[in-house]
């Protein structure tokens, strides 16, 4: 336990944080999830919605340091290829 006063602040800090930073990687692998199940029904209009609410939700993790840069690219980069398949 945190003796210094900065210390416990920085404890209280923490903690909201990590119920933030858990409620949107909660988002991001829904968004995921979501694309992969409109891909695999084969639902060629949802594929875009659910492609663009993926990327705003990576890229917010991105953003706020939950994931890095190369990993959130990384990821859209996979979610895009796995897409294009059921345009063959």
């Amino acid at each position: 336990m945190p003796i210094t006063q900065s210390a416990k602040k920085a404890l209280r800090g923490g903690d909201r944080k990590h119920v933030f930073n858990l409620r949107r990687k909660k988002k991001l692998d829904e968004a995921v999830k979501e694309v992969k199940n409109v891909v695999a029904k084969k639902e060629k209009a949802a594929v875009m919605k659910a492609l663009s609410l993926a990327y705003k939700a990576i890229d917010k993790a991105a953003k706020g340091g939950l994931i890095k840069k190369g990993a959130a690219d990384r990821k859209k980069s996979r979610l895009s290829a796995f897409a294009k398949t059921i345009t063959k």
